[in-house]
C-alpha cells in the first residue's frame, strides 16, 4: 500500500475547516430550548437545506468509497442504487410525507406505532438503533480511517476511528439536528468541489471517453446487467434494490428525520425532490471515476482504496487539502446524522413513553448523553468491518437480511385498512426469523448462495404472507389507526388544491421532470 504526505497548506485547510464546524455546532447549541429544537431543529427547516442535507448524509464517505470501489471491481451497475433513490423519493413525497407531518411525530417508529401499536414501534426502533450504530455510523468511521491511514500509516486504525468519533460527537452533542443540517449544507459544497475536480482530472488523464471505455466489456458500462451478474442482476434491480431504497429513504430515521424538521409540507416535498435531483449527477462525478481508475491503477490491492488513491495522486497541494476537507465533511455528515437519529430514537421511543413527566430540557439532556454513549459503541465496532470484502457490499447485505419486514409493514400501513396490530407482530417475528435463517445458511454455514438482492424480495413475500394471515385474527384497526392511511380521496382533494397553484410551485410537475430525467439516464446507460 502506498502512503502519502500532506503539505502544510493542506493541513491548514483541513484544520480550519474542523475548527469552523465545531464552532458552528457550539454556537447553534446555545439556542436550543428543548427536545423539539434539539431533535427536529424546531420544525423550521426549508426545502433547500432539507434537500442538500439529505444528499450530503447519503453521499457520505462510505458511499464515495463504495461507489468508486464497486465501479472499479464490478462496473457502473452500482449506480442503480442512486437512480432508484430518485423514484423512491418521489413516492415518499406523494404518499407518505403528508401523513408523517400531519402526525407531528419525532421518529419513524413512532409513526408505525400510531398505525400498529407499541410492539411494532419498539421493535422498529430497536432495529433502527442497531442499523444506525453498527452499519451507518461504524461504516462511516471505518471509511474515514481508510483515508487517514494513507497519511498516518503508523497510527493504529482504532485510534484514528476514536478521534473521528470524538470530533463528530462534539458538535452533534452540542448542536443537535440544526447543527447537522447546517453543516451538511456547507459540507456538500466541499464534497461536490472535490468530486468534480477529481472526475475532470481523471477523465483527462485516461484520454477522455474513448480512453476510459477502451478494453472494457459492454457489461462493465451497463446499468442493466444479465441474470448471472454477481453485482446487480436485473431481477435484483427490479425487485431487490427498490426494497432497500424504500427502507433507506422512507423509513430510516437518520435520513427521514430531516424531512420531519420541515416547516410545512411544501418545504418537505421540495427537499425530497431536490435530493432526488442531486442523485443523478453522481454517475459522472462519483461512479465513473472508479471506471477511470481501472486504467490509472490496474493493480490496487483493494477496491475500497480507489477513491482515496485518486485524491492523493491526482490533486495538487491546496486543492488536495480542500478535497480532503470535503471528504472528511462527507464522513462527518453521516456520523453526525446517525448519532443524532439514534439519540432521538432512544429518547422519544423508549425514555419519553416510560417517563412522560420529563420536561423538554430534560429530554434534550438525555439525548446528549445517549449520543455520547453511541459514539463510543460505534467506534468500538468500526474496526471489525475490515473483515468484509467491500464496504458498500457490507452495508447493503446487512440491510437485505433485516429491513424487508419493516418495508412490508410500512407499505401495508399506508395502503391497507385491514392490516392490524396482531398481523404486524406476526409479520415482524416471522420476517426476522426467516432473515436470520437465510443469513446463517448464506453467510455462516455456506449451505446456500442466494444473492442478497434476492434475499430482500424473498423476505418481503414471507413477511407479507405472515401479515395477511396474522391480520385475520385480533381486533380490526381503529378509526384513529387507519387515519394515517393514504386514500384516493386524499389524492383527489390535493389535485383540486393544486389547480390554484402556479405550475412552478406544483410539486407534481417537478416530480414528473425528475422521473423523466431519471428514465433518460437509465436508457442512455442501459
Amino acid at each position: 500500500m502506498q502512503f502519502h504526505t500532506l503539505h502544510f497548506v493542506d493541513y491548514t485547510i483541513i484544520g480550519l475547516y474542523l475548527l469552523f464546524v465545531i464552532g458552528l455546532g457550539l454556537w447553534i447549541g446555545r439556542k436550543h430550548k428543548g427536545a423539539e429544537d434539539y431533535f427536529l431543529a424546531g420544525r423550521s427547516m426549508t426545502w433547500v437545506f432539507i434537500g442538500v442535507s439529505l444528499f450530503a448524509s447519503n453521499i457520505s464517505s462510505t458511499t464515495l468509497i463504495g461507489l468508486a470501489g464497486d465501479a472499479y471491481s464490478t462496473g457502473i451497475s452500482v449506480f442503480n442504487y442512486e437512480w432508484v433513490a430518485s423514484i423512491v423519493l418521489v413516492f415518499f413525497a406523494i404518499f407518505l410525507l403528508p401523513f408523517l407531518l400531519r402526525a407531528q411525530v419525532y421518529t419513524l417508529p413512532e409513526y408505525l406505532g400510531l398505525r400498529f401499536g407499541a410492539f411494532s414501534r419498539k421493535y422498529f426502533s430497536a432495529l433502527s438503533l442497531f442499523l444506525n450504530i453498527f452499519v451507518d455510523t461504524a461504516g462511516s468511521l471505518y471509511a474515514g480511517a481508510i483515508v487517514l491511514r494513507l497519511i498516518f500509516p503508523d497510527i493504529d486504525m482504532g485510534l484514528i476511528i476514536a478521534a473521528l468519533a470524538l470530533f463528530a460527537g462534539i458538535y452533534t452533542l452540542a448542536g443537535g439536528l440544526a447543527a447537522v443540517i447546517y453543516t451538511d449544507f456547507i459540507q456538500t459544497i466541499f464534497l461536490l468541489i472535490g468530486a468534480v475536480v477529481i472526475s475532470v482530472v481523471a477523465f483527462t488523464q485516461v484520454g477522455g471517453w474513448e480512453g476510459m471505455t477502451a478494453g472494457l466489456s459492454e457489461h462493465h458500462l451497463s446499468l442493466i446487467r444479465p441474470l448471472h451478474d454477481a453485482a446487480v442482476p436485473w431481477p435484483g434491480l427490479l425487485f431487490g434494490v427498490p426494497i432497500l431504497g424504500f427502507y433507506f429513504w422512507c423509513t430510516n430515521q437518520f435520513m427521514a428525520q430531516r424531512v420531519l424538521s420541515a416547516k410545512n409540507l411544501n418545504h418537505g416535498r421540495g427537499g425530497l425532490l431536490l435530493a432526488g435531483a442531486l442523485k443523478l449527477p453522481v454517475l459522472f462525478i462519483m461512479v465513473l471515476p472508479g471506471t477511470m481508475a481501472i486504467h490509472l491503477y490496474p493493480e490496487l490491492p483493494a477496491a475500497d482504496l480507489v477513491y482515496p488513491t485518486l485524491m492523493f495522486d491526482l490533486l495538487p497541494t491546496g486543492l488536495l487539502g480542500l478535497c480532503l476537507a470535503g471528504f472528511i465533511a462527507a464522513l462527518m455528515s453521516q456520523i453526525d446524522s446517525t448519532l443524532n437519529a439514534a439519540s432521538t430514537l432512544v429518547t422519544m421511543d423508549f425514555v419519553r413513553p416510560a417517563r412522560p413527566a420529563l420536561t423538554q430540557r430534560q429530554l434534550m439532556r438525555i439525548g446528549r448523553i445517549v449520543t455520547a454513549l453511541f459514539m463510543l459503541l460505534a467506534a468500538w465496532w468500526a474496526p471489525q468491518i475490515e473483515r468484509f470484502v467491500s464496504l458498500f457490499r457490507y452495508l447493503q447485505q446487512v440491510l437485505a437480511y433485516t429491513v424487508p419486514p419493516i418495508v412490508v409493514l410500512y407499505l401495508a400501513g399506508m395502503f391497507s385498512r385491514r392490516a392490524n396490530r396482531h398481523g404486524a407482530a406476526v409479520c415482524l417475528i416471522t420476517g426476522t426469523a426467516t432473515g436470520l435463517i437465510l443469513f446463517l445458511c448464506n453467510a455462516v454455514l455456506n449451505v446456500s448462495s442466494i444473492h442478497f438482492l434476492y434475499v430482500a424480495p424473498i423476505l418481503c413475500v414471507v413477511s407479507a404472507f405472515a401479515l395477511v394471515i396474522g391480520s385475520r385474527t385480533g381486533a380490526p384497526p381503529t378509526a384513529e389507526q387507519v387515519s394515517v392511511c393514504w386514500t384516493p380521496n386524499f389524492f383527489r382533494h390535493e389535485t383540486i388544491e393544486l389547480k390554484t397553484v402556479p405550475w412552478f410551485r406544483n410539486y407534481r410537475v417537478w416530480a414528473v421532470v425528475l422521473l423523466a430525467l431519471t428514465a433518460w439516464l437509465v436508457i442512455a446507460f442501459r
